[in-house]
Formats: structure tokens, C-alpha cells, sequence
């Protein structure tokens, strides 16, 4: 068994298929077979079910794609102390992002900094909905993620702290008030947004034994935007992903009381995490504090 039949074990396994991975890997379709075939043959077990068009896990590979996925981590980790040794020339960080306040707001200023401290370090970058980035840390896909904190299960580091803002239409009546109170939101159509705070806005009603009337669910906070726009719905967004645009068509309101939100940064173990992981957080703090 070898890092490289399970680092093409893990692209088959995520990317559902052995043409995207050959792709990825940018290896040939037949290395990507001949990979899978030998580390079947030496496990002697079924890791994957072939099909026309896709292939899937078994069930014992679900469970082994997990080990595989930590030993590939650790491998990661020693390569970068080996690299942290020679001055962090080389080496990979995999970082997930949600939403525009980290995407937006603040990786682009610290991934500035960091490839000017780190220029060898080579980064790569997937985005989706904050449940999905807990997902890749837990399954290893990454190796630091944004997160919304509080987030017990990980190694966390705060960085930005923003207020949840109720956003109406222009010319809503509930415009005339200068703060919202949760249960004035519940009679309207509400569009939930998956991009960012999806997971803190229902545990917010749900805290108050409030149930919002839910119209639509945006996976995009552009799409969320467009719908308040139209007049169709209302929601809550946190301040930061908001942009910075004062002709938009909608207004936004403090909620009251008013409900903190805090962005930071996760590992799944910081005592395993790679000397790059490391760098970035350390980066990542400073530059929030400044």
C-alpha cells in the first residue's frame, strides 16, 4: 500500500469517478484503474462498486476512506515539518471558505500576506455553505476552514465579530421601526440563505420557539439579496457579507436584542495541524486584529 493508491483512492471517492480523478491527478484513466485494482487486491476487499457512469464507495470503503484520508493528512503534515526545517519552501494548504465575510471580506487580505511570507507554499481554496466546510474538516478534505463559532468539535480561533441584520424590502413596513425583534419576522415570507449563518438563523428561532414562514432557501447570499429585493421575501444575514452597496434594494435593521455573530478559523486537531495550517492562523489572527 502506498500514499499514492490512497491519495487516488480519495479523488475516486470524492469525485465519484475515475476519468475526474485521472483528470485531477493529471494521470492517465488506466494508472487510475491499475491504482484501485492493486490496493483491492492487496486489501482484499471491495472498495468500490463500479457502475456505467459513476462508481461508489462500498460500505467497508467508507469507513477505510476516512484512515485514508487521516494517513494522507499526516503524510501532509510531515512533509510540511520537513519543509518548516528547510524554511517552508514547498509544501500544500487546503483551506475552506463560506460566504463573503470570509471569502470576501477576509481571506483575500490575509492570503496576500501569506504568499508573501510563504511564496513556495502552493494553496488551494473550495467554497460552499458553513455545514459543508465543518464536512471537509471533519473528513480531512481540508486542512483549516472558516467556521461560525462556537464550534466545539474543532481547534478555533476567533477573528471577526459582526451583528445579525434583518433585511426588508425598500418601503416595508416594518421599515418604520429601528430594530426587529424576531417574532416581527415570522409572518412574511423569509428566504433562508445556506451561503453562511444558516445553521445560527434557525437555531435563533428555534431558541425563541419561533417558527419563521419559509418561502425560499438561496445557496448563493446574491441570489438571498435578489429575492428581499424583489419584494418577495425578508431574511437575516449577518452584517459583514453584506456589500457595500448603498443603492441596493433593500434596508437592513438591528435585531433586538441584538445577536453577535463570530467568524474564525478551525483545525481538527491543532496539535496535528501542518506547520503551513499553523502560519496561516498565526497570519490570520494578526491581520484581523489590525
Amino acid at each position: 500500500m502506498t500514499l499514492t493508491q490512497l491519495e487516488i483512492f480519495s479523488r475516486v471517492a470524492e469525485l465519484r469517478g475515475f476519468t475526474l480523478a485521472a483528470q485531477r491527478l493529471g494521470i492517465s484513466q488506466s494508472a487510475v484503474s491499475h491504482a484501485m485494482k492493486s490496493l483491492e487486491q492487496e486489501l482484499g476487499i471491495e472498495l468500490l462498486r463500479r457502475h456505467q457512469s459513476h462508481v461508489e464507495l462500498s460500505d467497508i470503503g467508507e469507513q477505510l476512506l476516512l484512515r485514508a484520508r487521516a494517513m494522507l493528512g499526516l503524510a501532509n503534515t510531515l512533509r510540511q515539518e520537513a519543509a518548516d526545517a528547510r524554511g517552508m519552501k514547498t509544501g500544500t494548504l487546503r483551506i475552506g471558505s463560506f460566504g463573503p465575510t470570509s471569502s470576501i471580506r477576509l481571506l483575500p487580505k490575509i492570503l496576500q500576506r501569506f504568499r508573501q511570507a510563504h511564496p513556495g507554499i502552493e494553496v488551494h481554496i473550495d467554497e460552499g455553505p458553513d455545514r459543508q466546510v465543518i464536512q471537509w474538516l471533519e473528513e480531512r478534505r481540508i486542512d483549516v476552514g472558516f467556521v461560525v463559532l462556537p464550534e466545539e468539535r474543532f481547534d478555533t480561533f476567533a477573528l471577526l465579530e459582526d451583528q445579525m441584520v434583518a433585511l426588508l424590502p425598500r418601503g416595508h413596513q416594518l421599515a418604520a421601526q429601528s430594530a426587529l425583534r424576531l417574532k416581527d419576522l415570522c409572518d412574511d415570507p423569509f428566504v433562508l440563505t445556506e451561503a453562511g449563518s444558516a445553521e445560527l438563523v434557525s437555531r435563533l428561532f428555534m431558541a425563541a420557539r419561533l417558527q419563521p414562514n419559509i418561502r425560499y432557501r438561496c445557496s448563493q447570499l446574491i441570489s438571498t439579496l435578489d429575492t428581499v429585493s424583489r419584494g418577495d421575501a425578508i431574511t437575516i444575514v449577518a452584517a459583514s457579507s453584506l456589500p457595500d452597496d448603498v443603492s441596493a434594494g433593500y434596508e437592513k435593521r438591528p435585531l433586538l436584542p441584538a445577536v453577535k455573530r463570530q467568524v474564525g478559523l478551525a483545525v481538527l486537531d491543532q496539535r496535528q495541524a501542518s506547520p503551513a495550517a499553523l502560519a496561516f492562523i498565526k497570519l490570520a489572527t494578526t491581520v484581523s486584529q489590525q
